[in-house]
């Protein structure tokens, strides 16, 4: 070996082109799995066409269902159950979701309402649980996402109906009480707050922040230990809020990742929200029942005979059959003054034999009992 050291260059010189060699290995790997890939997904989507020509030609003149809740839960708990890695479980999924919202539309776009406007948490949970090739259409109010899929302007619809740290969302509740709409799904989405400020904004002179109610609620400490000073002004979303600071150079918004995006904002400080683990559950509302998928929940509403001992007889039966209760609520009745209705979610289908029992005696104690719907537990 020379004094000088041109060995030592040699054979860095021979590794770098090993390495080199081997990441063009690699990436004509890739290169090849990619086109495997888009001959799959290609070929899945034909076969969706092909569903929807049967389906149409065995149901002439029918409404069709093109979208079926249970089918997807099925797919996506297979997948995910079939997956080693490296990716997780849920990227997997979500990476699945998208494959069948553009396969989908090809049989028919899902045109999906939400509690707008564009970039609230509303809208992120209708894209998680639908996938971007969906039609989503923003509305200004709870009632009226109802309204829409009541008229049959839209297939489904997306609100809001508890969140972790500040509990149920009382205008959905209400909303189910006055309509014979269907829960078909639900989705959890996991919330991170941010507070926003814009291109023109004094970060120094920030003497107010606009955001949900609801928001505020989630990120009082944060917001008391930062920024005591500054008047919080409510607004109907976190969307609202992050459009407003646009022409303001005194304020800021609480508002998430998507509306940072929307509305060109920068994130001053990310994940304000005083819990962690903070949370918040949607549900999809149709028209149409869902059949069984293996892993269900139940919503139904009963009113109780204002009585010693109501709340007992109503839940006795579900201790009975050990019905799993995943949330029960209560509000007032419309019908009298201290009367109540109960909102009671379980676990499994209508159509199971113990939930069937379960519901008939239920009903024998209730003064009335409606089904909300038996939808497949989220995946995502």
């Amino acid at each position: 070996m020379s004094s000088d050291g041109s060995g030592d260059s040699a054979i860095d010189s021979c590794d770098k082109n090993q390495d080199a060699s081997q990441l063009q290995s690699l990436r004509e790997q890739i290169d090849g799995i990619d086109r495997k890939l888009l001959e799959l997904i290609s070929e899945r989507a034909q076969c969706a066409q092909s569903v929807a020509h049967v389906k149409q030609a065995s149901e002439p003149g029918e409404e069709i269902l093109f979208y079926r809740p249970e089918r997807e839960a099925q797919v996506l708990r297979s997948i995910m159950a079939r997956n080693n890695g490296p990716l997780a479980d849920e990227e997997v999924g979500r990476l699945f979701r998208e494959v069948m919202s553009a396969c989908l539309a090809l049989e028919q776009p899902t045109k999906v309402a939400y509690l707008g406007p564009e970039g609230t948490f509303t809208q992120q949970a209708a894209l998680k649980h639908f996938g971007h090739s969906a039609v989503s259409v923003p509305l200004a109010a709870i009632d009226e996402v109802f309204r829409e899929v009541a008229a049959g302007a839209v297939k489904y619809g997306v609100v809001p109906v508890e969140n972790s740290t500040e509990g149920v969302i009382n205008s959905t509740l209400d909303s189910f009480m006055d309509t014979s709409l269907r829960i078909c799904g639900e989705v959890v989405l996991r919330i991170h707050h941010n507070m926003l400020v814009s291109e023109n904004t004094r970060r120094d002179k920030i003497t107010r922040i606009y955001s949900h109610a609801q928001s505020f609620a989630q990120c009082r400490k944060w917001l008391d230990a930062h920024w005591p000073m500054a008047e919080r002004i409510a607004v109907n979303s976190n969307a609202e809020a992050a459009r407003r600071i646009r022409g303001e150079w005194n304020s800021a918004a609480i508002a998430g990742d998507m509306a940072a995006r929307l509305y060109d904002l920068d994130i001053m400080a990310d994940k304000i929200e005083d819990q962690p683990d903070n949370s918040t559950r949607f549900l999809i509302i149709g028209n149409h029942d869902v059949p069984v998928s293996g892993k269900d929940k139940t919503s139904i509403v009963v009113s109780m005979r204002n009585q010693p001992g109501a709340l007992h007889d109503l839940l006795q039966p579900f201790h009975q059959h050990d019905i799993d209760l995943t949330r029960v609520e209560t509000r007032p009745s419309r019908t009298g003054n201290w009367n109540y209705v109960f909102f009671i979610d379980f676990r499994g289908h209508v159509n199971d034999p113990a939930i069937s029992a379960v519901l008939e005696q239920v009903g024998e104690n209730a003064h009335d009992l409606k089904v909300l719907g038996s939808y497949p537990e989220g995946v995502l």
